[in-house]
């Protein structure tokens, strides 16, 4: 009696389809990528600061005299605030802060704009712009007095130009970096100046110009801690100099959290704002 073996043969794999390459292709891009960042995470290491310190203060390895533990600082943040002197100093200190930020953001923009749009007002203004970037912006301090006085002026003069410097150096170097091959294609077309400015450069500048904008938002808030030391009645510099003078550690801690907090929020606000305008480039965190 015979016996017939039936053998069967695997079916062949069919082959990848255009599908199946793409879907190889994004998961090796999310391999590859960092991934996109979420907001809420830039707040780990802060938190882990805050842990680290409400520890070392609950063990005694801190001397609380020289550094509160961290329900000292907030007990003391509270009482300041319902006395309503923290409140007036932080009001100050904005007020001080956006003026000058307002007026270093324009003119950062506009000589940024008129030095990368024309070869004579890079002739005539960037070297100024990089002589006045060697020159240390707080050495400035002695000589804006004398010619602007000790009260506020001079102070928002200081911020001013600690803000327009980083503006001005990246929208400058993004303006100078922009392709050729753009501005050929910019005169086939035919566009007009206007046309040219709005569709070719203000696109090629603004990842440059957000650089900037972010320095200037934290040189802004650096600036503003010594020059609220100088001759100053309010603010939260003023503050922090006279808690010095009388050994409150704990108030002149309150001063360096709000510092940070508002250093922490105008970054993330600029952030975000660049996010969304700059939502078309395709970058690792996109």
């Amino acid at each position: 009696m015979t016996t017939v073996t039936t053998t069967t043969t695997p079916a062949a794999p069919a082959p990848a389809g255009p599908a199946d390459g793409e879907e190889r292709q994004v998961r090796r891009r999310r391999r590859l990528s960092p991934g996109r960042r979420l907001p809420a995470a830039r707040m780990l290491g802060p938190v882990l600061v805050l842990l680290l310190w409400a520890a070392a203060s609950a063990a005694g390895l801190l001397d609380p005299g020289a550094i509160p533990a961290p329900w000292t600082v907030l007990e003391t943040g509270a009482r300041l605030w319902t006395e309503g002197t923290l409140a007036d100093d932080i009001l100050t200190s904005l007020r001080r802060a956006g003026t000058g930020f307002a007026l270093g953001l324009t003119a950062g923009i506009v000589l940024a704009l008129a030095a990368g749009l024309s070869r004579a007002g890079e002739a005539l203004i960037d070297g100024s712009v990089q002589l006045n970037r060697a020159v240390p912006t707080l050495g400035l301090i002695p000589l804006f007095i004398l010619w602007l006085g000790i009260g506020e002026t001079f102070k928002v003069a200081i911020i001013a130009i600690v803000v327009y410097i980083p503006i001005y150096l990246n929208t400058h170097a993004a303006l100078s970096g922009i392709d050729h091959r753009f501005v050929e294609l910019a005169e086939v077309q035919g566009l007009s100046r206007p046309a040219f400015v709005r569709q070719v450069v203000v696109p090629g500048a603004l990842p440059g110009f957000f650089v900037g904008l972010r320095l200037g938002v934290t040189g802004s808030w650096l600036g503003l801690v010594v020059l609220e030391q100088i001759n100053a009645t309010s603010g939260l510099g003023y503050m922090m100099f006279q808690a010095q003078n009388y050994g409150q550690t704990d108030v002149i801690l309150v001063g360096l959290v709000v510092y940070g907090v508002f250093g922490l929020v105008s970054d993330t606000l600029v952030r975000l704002i660049e996010r969304r305008v700059l939502s078309w480039r395709r970058t690792l965190s996109s």
